[in-house]
């Protein structure tokens, strides 16, 4: 049974960094391309960052850029979220994707993923 269970999320202040985990079961996922979502509270899903296929490429949401770093090791079958100087907007469910066949083009489209977790809570308040 495949699987993505994220770990790492809770409550920060403004400004702190938080490392989220996801790790993934299953079947090897070396080649797929993995990606972070995040949904706040009424609001659709939102594309933070992925690393496609195995080509080691990273994309990033325009507003976290320069904040939130996208990495994976393939030897745990794992995929990293460091976010950095995190803001109130910041706040969301963050969820981890993956597909195994997913074109560059809908890299940023929560649609083209088949594989979810079910997410982890980030809050970012004072």
């Amino acid at each position: 049974q495949v699987q993505l269970i994220e770990t790492g999320g809770g409550l920060v202040q403004p400004g702190a960094s938080l490392r989220l985990s996801c790790a993934a079961s299953g079947r090897t996922f070396n080649r797929d391309t993995m990606a972070w979502f995040r949904q706040a509270s009424g609001k659709e899903r939102e594309f933070v960052a992925a690393t496609f296929r195995s080509y080691g490429r990273t994309y990033y949401g325009d507003s976290m850029k320069g904040r939130f770093t996208i990495s994976r090791d393939t030897s745990k079958n794992s995929v990293y979220l460091q976010m950095n100087d995190l803001k109130p907007e910041d706040t969301a469910v963050y969820y981890c994707a993956a597909d195994p066949s997913l074109i560059l083009s809908d890299l940023r489209r929560h649609q083209a993923y088949d594989y979810w977790g079910r997410g982890t809570q980030v809050t970012v308040s004072s």
